[in-house]
C-alpha cells in the first residue's frame, strides 16, 4: 500500500508543479484562459500518468468523460486536475488544489485507501497514510466557507457554535485549512461530486478528522451517480454540535 500513497502524492504534486507552469506561462492571458488551459494540462498529465503506472485501474476524472466501467472494476482514481479553478485563474491566490484519490473494493462495497491534496502555491502536499493532526484550537471555532456562495448551514453552524468565518476558495484548500489548523469546520451543501471531496476526505480521515454527510451518513465513492452534494470535515470534538445544526 506505501506504493499507492506514493504514488497519490507524486502525482498530485507533479500536477500541481505543471500548474505553476502553466501560471507563469500564461500569466498575459485572460483569466478563461488560464482556467481551460490549467484544467486540460492538468487533467492531461493525470490520465497519461495513471495510464501508464497503474493501466488495470479505473479513473473517475472531473474533467474527463465518465467511463461507466468504474462501477465493475476492483480499483478507482477519483481525482480533480485542478480543485479551485477560479483562484488558479486569479494571480497571487493560493487557495486551490489537486486531488489524487484511490478507492478500492472490498466486501462491504469499497472505501478510500490512498489520497493526495496538493496546495501548489503554498508548496505543499498533504498526504495519506499519515497526516499530523491540527494543533489545538482557539476558543472561537473558525467556519471555513466559500468566498462567493457561503451555504445558508454553515452559516447556521456558526450562530450555534458562536464561531467565526473563515472564507476560502477550492474545497480542497478549505479541507486542508482544518487539518492544518487553519479552521476547525467545513460544511457544504448544494453541489459537489466525488473529485471534490475524495482526496480531501481521505487525508482528513488520515489527520484523524471527523468526516461524513451533513446528515451524519457516510460519504461513499464510486456511486452510479457521481454527484456528492453535502460533507461535513471538521476537528472531532465539535462533530456533536454541527451534527446537531446539520442533521436537521
Amino acid at each position: 500500500m506505501s506504493d499507492e500513497h506514493e504514488l497519490a502524492a507524486r502525482l498530485a504534486t507533479e500536477a500541481g508543479d505543471l500548474l505553476l507552469d502553466v501560471r507563469e506561462e500564461l500569466a498575459e492571458a485572460t483569466a478563461e484562459e488560464r482556467k481551460a488551459a490549467g484544467d486540460k494540462r492538468s487533467h492531461d498529465f493525470l490520465m497519461a500518468a495513471l495510464s501508464a503506472e497503474r493501466p488495470d485501474d479505473a479513473v473517475l476524472s472531473e474533467e474527463g468523460v465518465d467511463d461507466p466501467v468504474r462501477l465493475a472494476a476492483h480499483r478507482v482514481w477519483i481525482v480533480d486536475p485542478l480543485d479551485g479553478t477560479r483562484e488558479f485563474s486569479e494571480l497571487g491566490r493560493a487557495d486551490w488544489a489537486v486531488h489524487v484519490a484511490l478507492w478500492e473494493r472490498n466486501g462491504t462495497g469499497g472505501e478510500l485507501i490512498a489520497g493526495a491534496v496538493a496546495l501548489p502555491a503554498q508548496g505543499m502536499t498533504l498526504a495519506t497514510p499519515t497526516v499530523a493532526a491540527p494543533p489545538a484550537a482557539p476558543e472561537a471555532p473558525r467556519i471555513v466557507v466559500s468566498r462567493t456562495r457561503p451555504p445558508a448551514v454553515a452559516l447556521e453552524v456558526r450562530d450555534a457554535l458562536n464561531g467565526v468565518l473563515v472564507e476560502m476558495g477550492s474545497a480542497g484548500a478549505k479541507v486542508a485549512s482544518v487539518v492544518q489548523g487553519l479552521s476547525d469546520v467545513y460544511v457544504h451543501a448544494g453541489g459537489q461530486y466525488e473529485w471534490d471531496s475524495a482526496a480531501p476526505v481521505a487525508v482528513a480521515r488520515a489527520a484523524g478528522l471527523h468526516t461524513s454527510r451533513i446528515d451524519g451518513s457516510p460519504l461513499i465513492y464510486n456511486q452510479r451517480d457521481s454527484k456528492l452534494p453535502d460533507l461535513i470535515v471538521c476537528r472531532p470534538e465539535y462533530a456533536d454540535a454541527v451534527l446537531a445544526v446539520t442533521a436537521r
